[in-house]
């Protein structure tokens, strides 16, 4: 395998969309639906959305948002049985409550060539608490079976206009058509944003004069849009991804103006110079930040060097690193409290990282909150604040024209780095005087496994040393495991390999905020037979995954890492006199496109000794989908490499 072909095959793998026989076009149940048991765009699909339909409109007479849903699913085997299972939220609170209403549905079955329906009785709709907020509504269609098509509809009804309702193209199954009407008065000016990688195929508006009317004669014109999208991938979760609502394709609302009849204006949405301000007075962020604290003279004492601010960041730090422990709250805009931190020893990770900047501030340092989502609570948008899509908070550091974001909850990080849950593409400064902007966040740490072995092929075994270095995230859970328990964790590393002895196990690292973690030790291949003719040897011991992670017909959204990283393995193997060279692995060179990483393998002889350098790596954090099939191949060849490569030695 080369460069050109990868390069050759990404550009070949292109998706082929096969005729349906489906009924698409209505909610009405046609004969080949009920008959048609396959979809050949997704052989793995456990149930289909053939048709479905919303309508979304303010009623003329209660003002209140009506969503008229309807939806016709396939259901394909019995893995898709669930979907015949609808669970609505209600949403309620003080100032109102949302309800549902009109709720039908029928199962479509084929029973001696003849159709029959089965439809759903109102005792068999269920209402449930869910939490202080939500109520659900569930009921479960009857008589399902491998091939049933069913049918439900429904009304919703809410008081809470604020957030129009959202519709979701996309779902953890494929659907063949999704069509979304809605009907917006010109006295309601929302933000529209259109979520995910697919595109709608059709968007089609008109103006509608008059539609809504006011006791005062007042009236107002109506956008009445209609949103379709066909042919639309099931969307299944799978490794290296952050939260799925980043990828869900989908259109969501937030309101943005609301013009009164009485020509009163309410500016819902603020700008971010407004919710900068809202942030400065907030008693649990903005008082919270920049507040003078208690030690002071107490940190003022462990530094060792006042002139270099490098030196006292990483020690005030590593102070609050080792001072403060962090109760697995993470929480921003509620129950935070410094001063309760520092009475306490423990708190939630805005009180820890805010104390850790106050204390960086009272010693000069240069520092910025930054407002911020975790990976798994999904991206912030950009378009608009909307503050409640913020779950966390870090430290921007500036130090001699460097940057540094900094992070401590966790008494393994070292300086500049973040937990993995932060890496999240990007966050909001906030500077209370010049008004707070975007910036990336990123990894700043090397992150890289590398082991170096050194093999030595005798008439009675085969044994050698292996130097095994893990650099940045790869050393964060090595390190954790270590201190917590130092002969634990070197019985286990021997423990685990079936086919190697370890011995003389040494961890060369003593500082668990290092950012290297470094282990040598003794081996003995259990599995070599050096008294026959021939020896056999893998020269991978060690692989750098057990599988592919990457098994999806299709993925729609990015490879998400996290942070670049790379893969080093070298082995240099000692046959002595006793032994002869016959077969070795080939070198091989394979790139990304773009330069987005490579794929190399080189073997050299020199006199009595095999050299094998084998190097992966990733140049890029977030790749598009448009990588992942060559992703796929490029894997399954680090697969091929590490467990099928050969080194073949004949006595003399």
């Amino acid at each position: 395998m080369n460069h050109r072909y990868l390069i050759l095959l990404l550009l070949l793998t292109t998706l082929t969309f096969g005729q349906s026989s489906f009924n698409a076009e209505t909610y009405a149940v046609s004969r080949n639906d009920i008959t048609t048991n396959s979809y050949a765009n997704d052989s793995t699909a456990a149930a289909l959305v053939i048709y479905e339909y919303g309508n979304s409109y303010i009623d003329k007479d209660t003002y209140t948002l009506k969503t008229e849903i309807k939806k016709k699913i396939k259901i394909l085997n019995r893995e898709g049985f669930h979907w015949a299972t609808e669970t609505i939220y209600l949403f309620n609170n003080n100032k109102g409550k949302e309800k549902v209403s009109k709720i039908f549905a029928t199962t479509y079955n084929l029973e001696n060539g003849a159709i029959t329906t089965s439809e759903l009785k109102q005792n068999a709709i269920f209402e449930e608490p869910y939490n202080d907020q939500y109520t659900l509504i569930k009921f479960t269609l009857p008589n399902i079976k491998i091939g049933s098509v069913i049918t439900y509809s429904y009304v919703i009804e809410t008081p809470f206009i604020y957030k129009y309702h959202p519709w979701e193209f996309q779902d953890e199954i494929p659907k063949l058509y999704s069509e979304y009407n809605t009907s917006i008065p010109g006295n309601y000016d929302y933000h529209i944003k259109l979520v995910g990688t697919q595109k709608l195929d059709k968007t089609e508006s008109v103006i509608v004069k008059n539609c809504l009317n006011a006791f005062n004669g007042a009236s107002a014109d109506c956008a009445n849009t209609v949103y379709v999208m066909t042919t639309v991938p099931a969307f299944i979760a799978e490794d290296y991804m952050t939260a799925k609502t980043n990828y869900l394709s989908r259109l969501e609302y937030e309101l943005k103006v609301f013009r009164g009849f009485d020509g009163s204006i309410d500016n819902i949405t603020k700008t971010w110079k407004d919710a900068d301000s809202e942030l400065r007075s907030d008693a649990n962020l903005g008082r919270q930040i920049g507040k003078s604290t208690s030690l002071k003279d107490v940190v003022a004492a462990i530094i060792s060097d006042k002139g270099n601010a490098k030196t006292v960041a990483k020690e005030v730090y590593s102070y609050v690193q080792n001072q403060y422990t962090w109760n697995g709250e993470l929480k921003v805009f509620t129950d935070v409290s410094v001063k309760n931190l520092v009475k306490e020893k423990s708190g939630n990770a805005s009180e820890i990282n805010i104390l850790l900047h106050n204390l960086l501030e009272e010693q000069g340092i240069n520092v910025k909150p930054v407002l911020m989502s975790t990976r798994e609570n999904g991206l912030p948008t950009q378009l608009f604040p909307v503050i409640s899509e913020f779950n966390y908070l870090i430290v921007q550091a500036q130090i001699d024209g460097h940057t540094y974001v900094l992070d401590a909850t966790d008494p393994y990080l070292s300086f500049g780095e973040l937990p993995f849950k932060c890496l999240n593409q990007y966050g909001r400064l906030l500077d209370f005087d010049k008004g707070s902007t975007w910036v990336p966040i990123e990894a700043n740490v090397a992150t890289q496994i590398q082991y170096q072995v050194d093999l030595k092929v005798d008439e009675n075994s085969v044994n050698g040393t292996v130097k095994a270095t893990h650099l940045g995230y790869e050393a964060l859970q090595k390190k954790k495991d270590y201190f917590a328990n130092p002969q634990a964790y070197i019985n286990h590393s021997a423990d685990r390999q079936s086919e190697i002895t370890i011995s003389d196990h040494e961890v060369l690292v003593s500082d668990k905020n290092s950012e290297a973690f470094k282990e040598t030790y003794q081996i003995e291949l259990t599995n070599s037979n050096t008294n026959s003719t021939m020896v056999y040897l893998n020269p991978f011991i060690y692989s750098f995954f057990k599988k592919n992670p990457f098994q999806l017909q299709q993925r729609t959204y990015p490879i998400d890492f996290g942070y670049k990283k790379s893969y080093l393995y070298s082995v240099q193997i000692d046959f002595g006199d006793a032994y002869e060279l016959i077969e070795a692995p080939k070198a091989f060179v394979a790139k990304l496109p773009n330069n987005g990483g490579e794929l190399i393998l080189n073997a050299a002889v020199n006199e009595q000794k095999l050299m094998l350098f084998f190097k992966f790596n990733l140049k890029e954090s977030l790749y598009d989908p448009e990588y992942y099939d060559i992703f796929k191949v490029y894997i399954d060849k680090v697969l091929e490499v590490q467990q099928n490569s050969l080194v073949v030695l004949k006595k003399k």
